[in-house]
């Protein structure tokens, strides 16, 4: 741990970096004035950045109350990874038609697939949300249909820092990483219940030091409805990554001659969820965004940009931090500043060995957007330790 700052009247804020921005350190004090707030504090991982309500990095524990602005409304976005039979000798010289193929099979940005995945979603999961839209018709005014989207953009890839990569290991071991949420119906469900929250706030006359910080109270039908809904999501998020990695592979196998098998089993973790956790003693909500779960044992993946390192990582489960580590680098600049800043030039230059694309319309997600990855690790050598180090060779952006 880095510093910590505990100011009167407020939770203690413990941060695992010096290099904090004015406007996510103003949005960490906001967040410990709130009474809820469990007196551990709040825990600011490495790759913290300033965020919507809450800042991104930032794992808080509440008693009796959740604050769906710091779940956010990217629900159960996270990682997935596996490890191949392969060699980095095994791929071919050219890594294009294979980007091209994930390109055609994953649909990115705001697109679905034209026959949607749903069928391959557990019948009881689809009735659940079948439930939930027909219980909540509020939620469908955030799209023509959100049903279509539900259906058609399981194993769908989303837009800004999502991505599909190829990486190898130090063994030379090939790797397919993954990173997407609960696309639209994620966000519908997150920006319903962040509205409702603040219509609570108005009515009760609680008014609060950023209107992005209200919270739901436990024991009211809204709480658990949210967590319900945000369940739901969690669970299409992983759906979704399962969906995407199985066409990621079958991918591969087009254009890979030799057989292969999948030599570990898949790591998944959620970095934007809430959830039951015991603490200190006390059953506590434990939200986590832009954080993951680093229980003692614990396996996870920390990613750094599309031209830097990615680590795979046991948690040593530091009590301090709610048993959480940083979800990746984190940026340092914002989309519009990183956009002013580099050219079509300097992305090529950044990305140089990794087949991806070098357009204009990534330059935001270009390496030099991001924190130092390597710093990021080593500010949290008390929260995980590495077991592999992973490099992009193919990276598919969203």
């Amino acid at each position: 741990m880095k510093q910590v700052i505990h100011k009167e009247g407020s939770r203690p804020i413990k941060i695992w970096t010096n290099d904090i921005e004015p406007e996510a350190m103003s949005q960490l004090e906001n967040l410990a004035k709130l009474p809820f707030i469990a007196g551990n504090g709040v825990a600011c991982m490495p790759d913290v950045h300033a965020g919507k309500g809450s800042t991104i990095g930032t794992v808080i524990a509440t008693d009796s109350a959740i604050i769906p602005s710091a779940v956010g409304v990217d629900i159960g976005c996270g990682m997935n990874a596996v490890r191949l039979s392969l060699k980095a000798s095994d791929l071919p010289d050219s890594l294009s038609n294979i980007r091209s193929k994930i390109e055609r099979d994953i649909p990115v940005g705001n697109a679905g697939h034209r026959e949607g995945k749903w069928q391959e979603m557990s019948p009881v999961m689809r009735k659940d949300f079948t439930a939930l839209l027909f219980k909540h018709p509020e939620i469908d005014k955030k799209a023509k249909d959100s049903n279509a989207k539900l259906q058609s953009q399981l194993g769908s890839l989303g837009s800004g820092n999502h991505f599909i990569e190829i990486c190898l290991d130090e063994n030379q071991d090939v790797w397919i990483m993954l990173h997407s949420g609960s696309r639209g119906i994620g966000n519908m469900i997150g920006s319903y219940f962040i509205e409702k929250a603040k219509r609570r706030m108005e009515q009760y006359f609680i008014h609060l030091p950023d209107t992005d910080l209200a919270y739901i109270p436990e024991g009211t039908d809204d709480f658990q409805e949210y967590v319900d809904a945000v369940q739901l999501a969690q669970d299409y998020a992983l759906e979704n990554r399962k969906v995407m990695m199985n066409l990621v592979i079958a991918s591969l196998r087009r254009h890979i001659p030799i057989e292969f098998t999948i030599t570990k089993e898949a790591i998944n973790c959620h970095h934007n969820y809430v959830a039951k956790e015991n603490h200190f003693g006390r059953n506590l909500w434990v939200t986590r965004k832009g954080a993951i779960r680093a229980r003692e044992g614990d396996l996870g993946i920390i990613p750094g940009s599309m031209g830097q390192k990615s680590f795979i990582v046991r948690g040593k489960g530091n009590l301090e931090s709610y048993c959480s580590c940083s979800h990746g680098a984190g940026r340092k600049m914002s989309r519009t500043k990183a956009r002013k800043l580099f050219t079509i030039a300097d992305l090529k230059m950044q990305t140089a060995g990794v087949e991806c694309r070098k357009d204009a319309d990534v330059i935001d997600e270009i390496p030099g957007a991001y924190k130092d990855i390597d710093m990021v690790m080593e500010n949290q050598k008390d929260l995980v330790e590495v077991l592999h180090t992973l490099k992009q060779v193919l990276c598919v952006k969203g």
